[in-house]
């Protein structure tokens, strides 16, 4: 079985304003009186109005989906001890001018002198899936796999279309916002692992990044672990919408690496690959439409998203049947498109019950259990 995990990005806000809360080391120092989680669970972010969640090495949809909410249970928790709640929105959909309080780290505090205005806006949470490859060499070709289907993935997972009290016209406006620093969106085409090592190092020992953790593209290999690791959706609002997109993740690195010969190679790219300015645009379409209206497809026609999910979904479903994953996969896509994904969500609540609906939909939706997870 191919192993996996997930990591997620939550805001803390105050729950009268909306406003974002930065009580990070206030709310990790009660959680971590909870014996349910463990230091290695829980991480600083940049800001500290964040928290990140890792879950354990997992085999199964629903082992990352119980180790989920029992984090997130956790950290709801101990937030409203504090007087905030957590929020699982790709963007913080309420927030003022100014300038959020760093995380005092060496590293963090390198990365507002670079660019504060960025670090001031990085308001912004994502959720990343690693996948366990493996070496570098089947990582790097199945980087390549995937690149087409990074913007459906975008699309699926768009959480985040409200920006300061406003709608922003993105169904996800954390790529926008990503995106402006310097090694961002969908990877390049590589040759293999060497090529991949060496544009990587170009990068660093030419100084347009500090260094190799900000390779910050849609999808990447990990430097930690044995993974390739999907950093392509926003945080999702849902705990079986993480499950759901942590499953087609599963799917679509398990339906590359079955192309791998017997011998241990792999086939040569497609010809042409598709190119870097046409996944570049297709992943700033999904980025605006989300769900709703035509995407640019895979194939670089206009698509129905829709119909770009139920492909994605066809494409992997041999990889979901090998994993055991087709029945709750193909259940949470089928309701992600009966009732949306975040970013709908967002706007309805927004549409019938103004910013309260907003601050109540995070605060219920973020820590609601399901019966379709875990």
């Amino acid at each position: 079985m191919i192993t996996l995990g997930v990591e997620e990005e939550y805001l803390l806000f105050d729950p009268a304003t909306g406003l974002p809360a930065a009580v990070a080391e206030e709310v990790l120092d009660v959680a971590g009186l909870d014996d349910a989680v463990s230091v290695a669970e829980v991480q600083h972010e940049l800001l500290q109005i964040q928290l990140e969640v890792a879950t354990p090495v997992c085999e199964s949809l629903d082992e990352v989906g119980g180790h989920l909410l029992r984090l997130r249970h956790a950290l709801g928790t101990a937030a409203e001890r504090v007087g905030c709640r957590i929020g699982a929105s790709g963007s913080a959909p309420f927030s003022v001018d100014g300038h959020p309080e760093i995380t005092d780290t060496r590293r963090y505090r390198s990365m507002y002198e670079d660019a504060p205005q960025l670090v001031d806006e990085q308001m912004i949470n994502g959720m990343h899936v690693h996948v366990a490859v493996p070496d570098r060499a089947a990582g790097v070709f199945v980087l390549n796999r995937l690149r087409p289907w990074l913007p459906v993935l975008v699309a699926v997972g768009a959480n985040s279309p409200l920006w300061r009290g406003r709608d922003t016209g993105f169904a996800s406006w954390r790529t926008v916002v990503f995106g402006r620093w310097p090694v961002t969106g969908p990877p390049p085409p590589f040759a293999d692992a060497a090529d991949y090592d060496r544009r990587v190092r170009a990068l660093v020992t030419g100084g347009a990044i500090r260094d190799s953790g900000q390779i910050y593209w849609q999808a990447r290999l990990s430097e930690r672990y044995p993974t390739l690791e999907v950093r392509a959706p926003d945080v999702q609002m849902r705990v079986e919408e993480t499950v759901m997109l942590a499953g087609l993740i599963r799917g679509l690195v398990l339906t590359a690496l079955r192309e791998r010969r017997a011998d241990g190679t792999f086939p040569d790219e497609p010809d042409p690959p598709p190119t870097p300015e046409l996944v570049n645009a297709a992943g700033w379409h999904a980025a605006r439409q989300g769900l709703e209206g035509l995407l640019v497809g895979v194939g670089g026609g206009p698509v129905q998203a829709r119909d770009a999910v139920q492909d994605l979904l066809k494409y992997v479903t041999p990889a979901l049947d090998e994993c055991g994953d087709s029945e709750q996969v193909t259940a949470l896509v089928g309701l992600l498109l009966e009732d949306g994904n975040g970013c709908r969500r967002q706007r309805r609540a927004l549409a019938e019950s103004g910013p309260l609906g907003v601050l109540n939909l995070l605060a219920t939706e973020t820590v609601a259990g399901s019966d379709l997870v875990g």
